[in-house]
């Protein structure tokens, strides 16, 4: 007893005393502490992509090749990313009823969300490319409508008309409608560029000016949104107004020449 008394007193206990506690603390914590964020967070992201590959692997491997590589029937998914992927599967697009068609149309989804996300996930973890956007990039706050509307003026109108109503492309292919497409299947079109469609990466078109073009197209679609000028002729421009002034115009003229002839060579007789 008198040489452990002696040893407590000795200038070296209060620090081997302290390191003891605190090894056994960081044991204790080491043995009951929850599992490291990162690793769950990597765990689940591996259960996702796995799950992705199933639902690959029966719906869509037949066209794009067993590892995402392509096919004659589909184009290679290594490198278009999970933006692509949402777009295409969540707007019905894909998978195509066939691969033949001139232009692949929207159609009610096959997929619910969850499936989506699994699916985007696994063709991510094939390639880098553009991440799903968050609702922060296209959502609403801090739009300009009035610069999206000029831009989308002078990048979009040729195709989707000025109010995006859509038009007509070459051999059987269209701009489609964007009415009623929610902002973010917009801006993930914009991002990725699908079918017939330029992309227009941050580089081309920024981040905001995304949201912008969103906003703009928000406020001529809007459901509260009337036409100045009365009947819009379904937004569609010159062609079809001038349609309905060569129409009924130009049909006008040619009664009316026809009942003033006729007068005349009716008062001639007379």
């Amino acid at each position: 007893m008198k040489k452990l008394s002696a040893r407590r007193r000795h200038p070296l206990a209060a620090l081997v005393v302290l390191l003891l506690a605190l090894a056994c603390t960081g044991g204790l914590y080491a043995v009951f502490a929850p599992a490291d964020k990162a690793q769950a967070d990597e765990t689940a992201q591996s259960l996702t992509i796995e799950e992705g590959k199933k639902l690959y692997t029966v719906g869509c491997a037949s066209c794009h090749g067993t590892g995402g590589q392509g096919t004659s029937d589909g184009p290679s998914l290594v490198g278009v990313g999970a933006a692509a992927v949402d777009f295409q599967v969540a707007t019905g697009r894909m998978p195509a009823a066939t691969s033949q068609a001139a232009q692949i149309p929207d159609k009610p989804a096959v997929y619910n969300q969850a499936q989506i996300d699994q699916l985007a996930a696994y063709i991510a973890s094939l390639g880098a490319g553009p991440a799903i956007p968050t609702e922060e990039q296209y959502g609403p706050e801090g739009a300009d409508a009035a610069k999206g509307g000029e831009l989308f003026r002078n990048n979009c109108a040729q195709c989707h008309n000025f109010t995006g109503k859509g038009g007509a492309l070459t051999h059987g292919k269209y701009a489609p409608s964007l009415e009623g497409v929610t902002p973010k299947h917009i801006y993930e079109a914009m991002l990725t560029g699908p079918q017939n469609m330029p992309s227009f990466p941050d580089t081309t078109l920024s981040e905001q000016n995304k949201k912008d073009v969103i906003a703009y197209l928000n406020a001529v679609n809007g459901e509260e949104t009337e036409s100045p000028g009365g009947l819009s002729l379904g937004g569609l421009g010159p062609v079809s107004e001038g349609l309905f002034a060569w129409v009924f115009g130009l049909g006008a003229l040619i009664a009316v020449a026809v009942w003033v002839a006729a007068r005349t060579a009716k008062a001639k007789k007379s």
